[in-house]
């Protein structure tokens, strides 16, 4: 038997500075504290099999170690062993920066959730409504990813997100929200194609410019984009990112500029503000259910927050100058040096970031356009065909604002607003395709594994530029019928784009409360097991070792009750801010765009349950 380190692993790996490993058990020494998937076992041709790789010491629902109750005796439990094989066409290069990380995150949450969700929210439930709604929900996400971070920092894995969930609270629940969590970013890069087509309609609604250059041209684009080398594509995040941060300043100071009463006879000040919670009553008979609906709708916006996870298995590890020579990770500084310069910055920042974005820029639309103004855009089940509007087309809020004021400014703001959308587009198509991968990249592709395996298999690998492009290719088309559905002129074709694109954000939600529940399962295990952990040095799980209080990479705030708060939220937003659009009267299309991702989750988890189940 040997060992090989795939060709991302960095120098100071200790197993290429140990002694060859005699046996399973010795194998099992030496990783111990190390992530498995810094991994993998070559097989050996002589003896025809692979070597077995006990796994990380990482507390999980099938492994652990406890003391007897009457007595010091340490009760060890049957570990889990995992095979992996050394397959060079199924790994990618960790090349990817803490600035690459940030960016890519910030290109992915900051789309046009603001810029149109923002509108929507002020029209259904009027000034208060935006600035509670974006600011709720931001610490929701916040909550969310505290818990993601700390699991994050100590396991940072390919196809983090299901990962988690599998190992902490089911296996085939974890593969459910990896499928979950794909459909949501492709399906989100056609919408947002789409979205782009709608900004264009400033100008012009030719179809044939849509249908060619906006449904066909960009898109190729963007894969062209994603098929580049990950370095490559790295530094065009950062220039889309730094710009994308630019344009968000200059909306915000040009909605200063209004508001002050540059260009007019005098400031608008707070004037919007007089009355600042009425309701489009054709959505909701109160203001607190306009509230209810608005917080599902703010959610779409934080979509994204979680991407840091999906670039795990792209960032690079320290240089050797930044670390201390030891190899010993349970080190004081092993932890921090290793994950707290590229993972946990973007991790625990960004949540925060785009929290105080979105409310102020939430609050700054709501100081320059009165909520029941004709061009900001409303939920397309309140009414058919804008009949109340007077006109044929809505805009984003902050369009509708400068257009007030001079069209040079809104032609430079629409303009913001489709480079904003189609970068997110872009990045979106990125994530989708790393979720896939780590998905598949696994399985085992053999002819004795059953064909949908096999199938899926196929998408597990990458090409000579370590580029996941089968992934990728397949991402991009799964749902490219979608925008061309927006050139039918039909409403009900109109309908079923709105409902399968809400899916996706419905989706991203599910995902966040099951990464809550893994996390409290997570949190109770080591917490249950803490003096074993600690008698053993089990590096890394020891949260609450006083000796070594710098082993734990990160201890989010407030834990568990943060976590217990974030999965109730996610709860209430999928049962209760969901359904609120049924108070009034039963409604098809926003029932199925609330429940119809909740009710295709939870049948896929029974099928593979059923299914695998089966076949043990």
């Amino acid at each position: 038997m040997s060992m090989q380190q795939a060709d991302w692993i960095p120098d100071w790996f200790p197993i290429s500075r140990s002694p060859r490993p005699q046996s399973t058990a010795d194998a099992s020494e030496i990783i111990q504290g190390i992530p498995l998937d810094l991994f993998e076992a070559q097989e050996d041709t002589r003896l025809g099999d692979s070597i077995n790789i006990a796994q990380t010491p990482t507390p999980n629902k099938n492994s652990s170690s406890s003391r007897g109750p009457d007595s010091d005796t340490i009760i060890r439990h049957p570990e889990k062993v995992v095979v992996e094989k050394a397959n060079l066409d199924r790994t990618v290069r960790r090349r990817l920066h803490g600035i690459h990380l940030f960016m890519i995150t910030i290109n992915g949450t900051l789309g046009s959730g603001l810029y149109w969700r923002c509108g929507q929210i002020l029209e259904l439930g009027g000034p208060l409504a935006v600035l509670l709604s974006f600011l709720l929900v931001g610490l929701l996400a916040f909550g969310v990813m505290q818990c993601i971070t700390e699991m994050l920092c100590i396991w940072p894995i390919p196809g983090a997100l299901p990962v988690y969930v599998s190992e902490f609270v089911d296996e085939e629940l974890g593969i459910a929200v990896g499928l979950a969590y794909w459909y949501t970013y492709s399906v989100s890069f056609s919408a947002l194609v789409v979205t782009t087509a709608a900004e264009t309609e400033f100008w012009t609604t030719d179809k044939v410019l849509q249908g060619i250059v906006m449904f066909v041209v960009l898109p190729v684009i963007m894969v062209i984009i994603n098929a580049t080398n990950i370095e490559v594509y790295g530094f065009l995040e950062v220039m889309f990112g730094a710009l994308k941060i630019t344009f968000f300043v200059v909306i915000m100071v040009a909605m200063i500029v209004v508001n002050t009463g540059a260009g007019s006879e005098k400031p608008i000040g707070t004037k919007y503000w007089t009355n600042s919670t009425p309701v489009d009553l054709k959505a909701a008979d109160n203001w607190i259910e306009a509230f209810f609906i608005s917080l599902s709708i703010a959610a779409f916006a934080y979509v994204g927050v979680e991407i840091v996870a999906a670039c795990a298995l792209e960032v690079r590890w320290p240089k050797t100058e930044d670390r201390r020579a030891s190899t010993d990770l349970s080190h004081s500084s092993r932890s921090e040096t290793l994950i707290g310069r590229t993972i946990k910055f973007s991790s625990i920042y960004i949540p925060l970031l785009a929290t105080a974005a979105y409310t102020v820029g939430g609050l700054l639309a709501s100081f320059n356009i009165p909520w029941d103004d004709k061009q900001l855009p409303r939920l397309s089940w309140t009414q058919e065909s804008h009949e109340a509007t007077g006109t044929n087309n809505t805009q984003s809020a902050f369009v509708a604002i400068a257009k007030g004021i001079n069209t040079p400014l809104a032609n430079c703001i629409n303009a913001f607003l489709i480079f904003t959308a189609l970068t997110c587009a872009s990045t979106n198509l990125y994530v989708a395709s790393r979720s896939l991968f780590a998905l598949t990249s696994r399985l085992d592709g053999g002819p004795s594994q059953p064909w949908y395996l096999r199938v899926f298999a196929y998408f597990g690998k990458t090409n000579s530029r370590k580029v996941p492009m089968r992934a990728m290719v397949l991402s991009a088309v799964s749902f490219c019928w979608i925008p061309f559905l927006h050139l039918v002129d039909s409403t009900g074709i109109g309908k079923f784009v709105e409902v399968l694109t809400e899916m996706g954000s419905v989706g991203v939600i599910i995902v966040w409360a099951c990464e809550c529940w893994a996390f409290i399962r997570f949190y109770h295990c080591i917490h249950r097991h803490q003096k074993v952990l600690k008698a053993q040095k089990i590096s890394q799980v020891r949260r609450w070792d006083e000796d070594e209080p710098n082993d734990y990479p990160y201890r989010s705030s407030l834990q568990p009750v943060t976590a217990y708060a974030s999965l109730i939220g996610c709860l209430f937003i999928l049962v209760v801010s969901n359904g609120t659009s049924q108070w009034i009267g039963w409604k098809a299309e926003p029932f199925l765009s609330s429940y119809m991702a909740v009710i295709c989750f939870i049948g896929l988890w029974i099928v593979l349950k059923l299914g695998r189940r089966r076949e043990a």
